[in-house]
């Protein structure tokens, strides 16, 4: 049997065409061993139960790692990790069954380390899956029958499981803080107005008037919530079915929402941005809040951050920030054209997709961690890997899963993987990141408002529309 494939080999740099034809990997050229196919030399399609029977390690083989990260990553389409673990395990004690026990010993001996390895790789790329007990208790029953033959084996097992349970409490102080930052961050700005014509509420350029620290600033953002987020998250933000089975729900509960914290913090982000630029009662510092951005996100872009980025070109772009004219007017626009150019999203964000390819083949040439920065504009990722999935059909006519789109989908989840992983270079400073994650920020009505506020409306739709804020936020402070 051919191999399925090699990383390098098959993550091509392509971009996915939605028009795919979902048949042209399936030419009179390809061969097929049992109920999986291949073209040239590529696995391109197979029966659940061939695909499952594949990732099974025996004493003279083990799957190829793109393989085991592909099927791992992807399976859950149609079936949930612990259905797949027990079968897995049920498949690696049965092989090796003769009703021997010494043979049966000398088997599971020489069949241990492989077993331990492809554990060792889910447990390390997929740890949120070991969440559900289930999953943690077909790893002690594993580890016990792997104890009958090999102590070494054994042991290698209670190292992996401490690993594991290391990083799921990091994840549980993770999401505590989350919560926390958050519960500090909802306090109810409706004072904030009050508070900055006082001098009680800082700015942002009170905490840091520095666009280079700022940018640093965010970037250990970016990476600290980027690091948690699990590349299953992908495949599950999908809630999809099996085409193949239409009473089971995938998905009966959610183990992780990092995915949705970390779009949560790019819409925090753009309304602070909007908040510190409209809550200036002087045109003079409006705008010198406005410029302070505009360097803060070009900073960002010559890091590698185009999260931060977007969020922060987001807020400028936002209707009560936009309508400021006499405050834009006091403004140099070139270098905020220059950014909105670059974050352009005509022809499917052009102008964008070359300096990611740019950033990430600096980010592979690096000879610093500087250097290896990248930080996709997430939301048009996930975009991506949505339209991706809704593209091309998880199951072919025959009932094979298509192996070829689950290849498509490993190939951009496991770039974002290696983007994930970098340590952030810059120093932290607890004090502006403080600022960052909880000073309160405006909704979306009390942005119109303050901005309707500081300069004044310029036409009679204006006017209807703060007066009907006032009247509406007025009701609310008294509910």
């Amino acid at each position: 049997m051919p191999p399925t494939t090699p990383y390098a080999g098959k993550f091509s740099t392509s971009t996915y065409n939605n028009n795919i034809n979902l048949h042209k990997y399936h030419q009179p050229m390809e061969v097929s061993y049992g109920d999986m196919c291949y073209h040239d030399n590529s696995l391109v399609s197979g029966s659940l139960e061939a695909l499952i029977q594949h990732l099974v390690p025996t004493v003279d083989y083990y799957p190829d790692r793109s393989y085991v990260f592909t099927f791992l990553l992807s399976s859950r389409l149609f079936l949930h990790p612990y259905e797949l673990m027990s079968r897995l395990c049920h498949l690696c004690v049965e092989q090796h069954r003769s009703g021997d026990l010494l043979l049966d010993k000398i088997r599971i001996r020489d069949v241990a380390p492989k077993i331990v390895q492809l554990l060792t790789e889910w447990t390390e790329t997929f740890p949120y899956d070991f969440r559900d007990e289930r999953m943690m208790l077909c790893l002690k029953e594993m580890s016990h029958h792997l104890a009958r033959g090999d102590e070494y084996s054994w042991r290698a097992m209670q190292q992996m499981t401490q690993r594991l349970i290391r990083r799921l409490a990091a994840l549980g102080q993770y999401e505590e803080a989350i919560a926390t930052l958050n519960a500090s961050a909802a306090e109810r700005p409706t004072a904030l107005k009050a508070k900055q014509q006082n001098g009680q509420r800082n700015d942002v350029l009170s905490v840091c008037d520095d666009a280079f620290i700022l940018a640093q600033q965010l970037t250990h953002i970016e990476l600290d919530r980027l690091s948690f987020i699990g590349p299953e998250e992908f495949i599950q933000a999908f809630g999809m079915k099996d085409p193949l089975d239409n009473h089971k729900s995938f998905f009966r509960k959610r183990k992780t929402t990092n995915l949705e914290a970390y779009v949560a913090w790019f819409n925090r982000l753009s309304y602070l941005v909007a908040t510190d630029i409209c809550m200036p009662v002087k045109k003079k510092h409006r705008a010198r809040a406005l410029e302070f951005f505009i360097d803060v996100a070009r900073e960002c872009y010559n890091i590698g951050n185009f999260n931060s980025l977007m969020a922060i070109i987001t807020g400028m772009n936002m209707s009560p920030v936009s309508r400021l004219k006499k405050t834009w007017s006091k403004v140099n626009k070139d270098k905020f054209d220059i950014l909105e150019h670059q974050m352009d999203p005509s022809s499917n964000f052009s102008n964008y997709r070359t300096a990611l390819r740019g950033a990430t083949q600096r980010s592979i040439t690096a000879h610093s961690n500087q250097e290896k920065i990248v930080i996709p504009f997430f939301s048009l990722l996930i975009k991506d890997i949505y339209f991706l999935n809704e593209g091309c059909a998880s199951r072919l006519p025959n009932g094979h899963v298509n192996f070829e789109k689950l290849w498509d989908l490993a190939k951009q989840v496991s770039e974002f993987l290696v983007w994930r992983q970098v340590m952030c270079p810059f120093e932290r400073d607890r004090k502006i990141l403080q600022y960052l994650v909880t000073t309160p920020v405006f909704t979306e009505d009390e942005l119109h408002l303050a901005s309707y506020e500081t300069e004044g409306p310029g036409n009679h739709l204006e006017k209807d529309s703060r007066r009907s804020l006032r009247s509406s936020l007025l009701h609310r402070e008294h509910r």
